[in-house]
């Protein structure tokens, strides 16, 4: 299908505030919908193993609410079955109501020749017999998560139901103590979504425009990125998603945008919090570096002698902008600010209010700053930091 000519230009300052929004972190927070309207807004929150502060899917919300409780918060995601877990952009915690979208991926799966564990006979039968008379239960009550202390060592039961997860037939309802909590998908999910009635082209239009919404506005590769979509799939059925092209001052590709946040100027306070490095404003590195004209890397993987900003540095957003890092750990009832990167003077009382909030936030009653990149910072930001903690 012909592309349509882009009828909208933007400015790269009106695409930034268009993203913000998007992404919950520009105008007043629904507090009234909470974790779940975050959730639904977002459509996906990335899980992940690490827990500095708090896990990943805690911080998400706390960045667009503020100190939110972190069993409100699990509660929000998994009562009642709202959500359910499954592969987005990475492992993410999904809106109930977009299961039936991720029927092609489902479908791809169950066609898929290779795999990378061995799936043992019979065992595949035994987990459903056994989550049909017993679930929900974690890898470990099925059996045994692995055979050995290594990772990636599954046991015949852990490769069976994770085989399972990915076809459709068995969901994860839930964390406990990180480990996935297994249901039967016609016990998890309502039966008006446990469909895979839609075919391909129709789950990508859909999830094309709800990474459209999403993202506010993005490139193709942007809104490819969001479900993991391949950049061909996008191409199919962009012209249909209901996204309508634009350019942007700067941008060397063609756009697209969620015509609703074209049609309202974003406008209201922003946020001043720390971000965790999985949060999906930042997800994409090119178009994080394009907008903001920020580089942002996670470095937890990389090795610590290579390490520029931090095992786990979170940037730092405030006033639209991304204007810091901060590499955070705790030590009892304080919360240590193993190194601080500052993008100018500017950026201190902007640090200084993001970290005293997430101190409060996690039980902490003092913020200690081991290291400042630029030290001429240092002492503005322990005055800054003193003042509020005061």
């Amino acid at each position: 299908m012909t592309t349509p000519r882009p009828s909208t230009e933007l400015s790269a300052d009106e695409a930034r505030r268009i993203a913000l929004r998007a992404q919950g972190l520009l105008g007043t927070p629904d507090r009234r919908s909470g974790v779940r309207g975050v959730l639904r807004h977002l459509g996906a929150v990335q899980l992940d193993t690490i827990s500095v502060l708090a896990r990943s899917h805690e911080l998400i919300p706390y960045a667009r609410l503020g100190a939110v409780g972190r069993k409100t918060v699990e509660d929000a995601y998994w009562k009642d079955t709202h959500a359910f877990e499954y592969w987005s952009h990475a492992a993410c915690i999904l809106p109930v109501e977009e299961w039936p979208h991720f029927a092609f991926r489902r479908r791809a799966y169950r066609n898929r020749p290779h795999w990378g564990h061995e799936l043992p006979d019979g065992a595949y039968d035994q987990v459903i017999k056994q989550l049909t008379t017993e679930g929900p239960l974690t890898a470990t009550e099925l059996g045994g998560a692995k055979k050995t202390s290594d990772w990636w060592d599954w046991s015949g039961s852990k490769v069976a139901v994770e085989r399972a997860l990915m076809y459709g037939e068995v969901v994860c309802v839930e964390r406990r103590g990180w480990r996935r909590v297994y249901d039967l998908a016609e016990r998890a999910i309502p039966a008006a979504l446990l469909h895979d009635e839609l075919d391909d082209t129709e789950c990508l239009r859909r999830l094309v425009r709800l990474a459209g919404r999403s993202l506010g506005v993005g490139t193709r590769a942007d809104i490819a990125d969001y479900h993991r979509l391949k950049g061909e799939q996008v191409a199919a059925v962009i012209a249909d998603s209901g996204l309508v092209p634009v350019t942007v001052e700067g941008w060397a590709k063609p756009a697209w945008a969620d015509p609703e946040a074209l049609a309202a100027p974003p406008r209201g306070r922003h946020r001043t919090t720390l971000l965790s490095p999985f949060d999906s404003l930042i997800w994409e590195r090119a178009r994080t570096e394009r907008i903001f004209g920020f580089t942002h890397r996670l470095e937890a993987y990389v090795p610590r002698r290579k390490r520029v900003y931090g095992y786990f540095a979170m940037p730092v957003l405030a006033g639209g902008r991304l204007v810091g890092r901060v590499d955070p750990a705790r030590e009892g009832s304080t919360l240590v600010a193993k190194q601080v990167t500052l993008d100018g003077p500017k950026a201190v009382p902007a640090v200084a209010q993001a970290l005293v909030e997430a101190a409060s936030w996690v039980d902490c009653t003092d913020v200690r700053v081991e290291r400042v990149d630029a030290p001429e910072l240092r002492e503005p930001l322990a005055h800054a930091l003193s003042g509020l903690l005061a």
